[in-house]
């Protein structure tokens, strides 16, 4: 207590400042989270799954060439990744930069969670949007702002046994439709018995979603207001697709209903498979010794040629969130972690495809035959619809295919039902999109 005041005076004192502790208490604990009294910023960074582990080597080279960052790595699985985000938006504890797939970033952005990239973008010299796939670029831009910086990509192309379609007489992949049917006709004569051309599991949406990209589909229509997959481009697509089944060229399963799927590769009950980057690694494990070399990847065929083989563009981006306190700081880590260096040091590590391409110079990418095949896709990418329902839509899709294969149903009649549902998905869209419409001039925030 101080002798120069009386004792009610210092009392009172107390009481305001317990009072002001009380309040700011949160507030100040945040802050002695972020900032050390040495004046040292601290980062949050949020990562998901394996990614999460090694991009600890990544962030302490970035720590050196910025001694006054330090980042707090936090891992998070996938499986529990979103809900913590929504819950961390919600709490407002979100974290100042964080990889976020890239599906979600319609919806964080929707919730006004993630903060508008176009002033760090615009006066970054580390980079600008041509340095990437411009596919997987655009699936970081809504409403014509972005949002995220790719990270790393993914997208699916087709896995196939040389040595069998060599066997049916096909020397490769076909570049359009009626080539690739052609082909696994040939196939399956010479596979015979149940052995098939193609896998295609039922539990899978991508494959009829990409090969409405293919058709030329918006997948939605009015704005991202309504589903379209009864318009003649998805309607095309389907068709093309439902009929792999009902020649007896796929398998009408689901992958949980194939015991083993390397080995039944190996074995030959399928010659080939649309996936992703991840089977590089697990084909290479899984399969025997005698088999490598007898297998390899391709590009997908598209209606009328190599140009339209589209397919999906899908990874995770880097985002800072609105709320964070050190935006500059956390831009400087992405800028750091989307150098070509560092990007390809990221695929050394974990596998994951570089989403910069001049990353895709370094030897142990150009150097790697099957992965020639996903660079030449990864220029052929287009993104899903920058809708937050989009998951959900996915899914109805997923199961409206697979009673168009397992039933009698038709084709046109799956597709008049899936657009009624999605017209109730989004509907409250096309609510919330008219009252916008009611007020004029409304931009996205930014807290810069």
């Amino acid at each position: 207590m101080s002798p120069d005041r009386p004792s009610w005076v210092e009392g009172r004192r107390a009481l305001r400042l317990a009072a002001c502790l009380g309040m700011a208490l949160p507030a100040l604990l945040g802050a002695l989270s972020c900032t050390s009294s040495r004046g040292v910023t601290t980062l949050r960074f949020w990562a998901m799954g394996r990614e999460g582990e090694v991009v600890v080597d990544l962030v302490r080279d970035f720590e050196r060439e910025h001694p006054g960052i330090r980042v707090e790595v936090q891992q998070i699985p996938w499986s529990a990744a979103h809900e913590k985000l929504l819950t961390a938006f919600v709490g407002r504890s979100t974290p100042d930069v964080a990889q976020l797939g890239n599906t979600w970033i319609a919806e964080f952005a929707a919730l006004q969670a993630l903060e508008p990239l176009g002033p760090f973008v615009a006066g970054s010299r580390e980079l600008k949007p041509a340095d990437f796939f411009p596919g997987i670029w655009a699936t970081n831009v809504v409403d014509s702002v972005p949002y995220g910086v790719p990270w790393y990509v993914d997208t699916r192309l087709i896995f196939y046994r040389k040595d069998l379609l060599l066997r049916a007489g096909v020397s490769r992949i076909p570049d359009t439709w009626a080539g690739w049917l052609e082909a696994m006709r040939a196939l399956k004569r010479a596979a015979g018995g149940k052995r098939y051309a193609i896998l295609l599991p039922l539990n899978e949406w991508t494959q009829p979603m990409i090969l409405g990209l293919q058709a030329g589909s918006p997948l939605l229509s009015e704005g991202g207001t309504r589903g379209d997959f009864h318009g003649p481009e998805f309607s095309r697509a389907f068709r093309f697709y439902v009929d792999l089944f009902r020649e007896g060229l796929a398998p009408p399963v689901a992958n949980t209903e194939v015991a083993n799927l390397y080995q039944e590769f190996e074995r030959g009950y399928f010659a080939m498979y649309i996936t992703g980057p991840w089977n590089l690694g697990e084909f290479r494990r899984r399969l025997p010794q005698h088999l490598q070399g007898q297998w390899t990847t391709a590009p997908l065929p598209g209606p009328s040629g190599a140009a339209s083989g589209l397919s999906m563009a899908g990874g995770s981006s880097l985002v800072l969130f609105r709320a964070s306190k050190h935006q500059q700081a956390a831009w400087s880590l992405v800028e750091f972690l989307s150098r070509p260096e560092q990007q390809a040091r990221f695929y050394r590590l974990c596998g994951d495809l570089p989403a910069r391409t001049e990353a895709w110079q370094d030897s142990a990418l150009a150097s790697d035959p099957e992965l020639r095949a996903f660079e030449i896709q990864l220029g052929r990418v287009a993104p899903w619809p920058m809708v937050p329902e989009w998951e959900q839509i996915a899914i109805r899709l997923q199961d409206q295919t697979e009673r168009a294969v397992r039933s009698s149903a038709s084709p046109d009649s799956v597709l008049a039902e899936l657009d009624r549902e999605v017209d109730r998905m989004l509907e409250k869209r096309r609510w919330l999109l008219s009252r916008r419409r009611a007020l004029p001039g409304e931009q996205p925030r930014s807290s810069r």
